[in-house]
């Protein structure tokens, strides 16, 4: 009869004991992902770039964005696509989004992409006279990117990636 008594006891000892739980956080499998990633430095006119959206954003009264290497990848593999087909897309949108919820957890993406502009605040200005890429600066978004990069024609093509994590 005791051993009945002891049973639920042995049995949830023995369940805590061979169970196991994940301890990986999103941050240990973001970096599991970026260790592979062969990202360029930021140049100095990206940071500029990226420097007046926060500025922006904080005029506003929105929080700043984080940049994430793993947008950047995705950024400068779309630009390097448009420099190569000199043409300003949003061709494949959807398997970078894609790409950025499985592997950034990111629950929603948007971009902005530009075509010519030969300053910072030339392509921030229009993307902010743009109903659409204001909204895409201003939305509820917690890491961005960008690669600008001067084509074979030499215009220069960007592509700004949001997330939100």
């Amino acid at each position: 009869m005791k051993l009945l008594t002891k049973l639920p006891f042995v049995a949830v000892l023995a369940m805590l004991t061979f169970s196991s739980c994940s301890t990986d956080s999103i941050d240990d499998k973001y970096e599991n992902i970026t260790a592979d990633l062969v990202v360029p430095a930021p140049t100095p006119f990206e940071l500029e770039i990226l420097e007046l959206i926060n500025n922006h954003r904080l005029s506003i009264g929105l929080n700043p964005l984080q940049s994430m290497d793993l947008i950047k990848s995705q950024a400068l593999n779309h630009t390097d696509y448009m420099v190569e087909n000199k043409a300003i897309s949003h061709d494949y949108f959807f398997e970078r989004s894609a790409f950025l919820k499985k592997n950034a957890e990111a629950k929603s993406v948007s971009e902005n992409v530009a075509y010519g502009y030969t300053s910072a605040q030339s392509v921030v200005s229009a993307w902010l006279r743009s109903e659409a890429h204001k909204a895409n600066i201003e939305g509820d978004f917690t890491n961005f990117d960008i690669s600008a990069e001067k084509g074979t024609d030499d215009k220069w093509y960007y592509t700004n990636i949001f997330i939100k994590r």
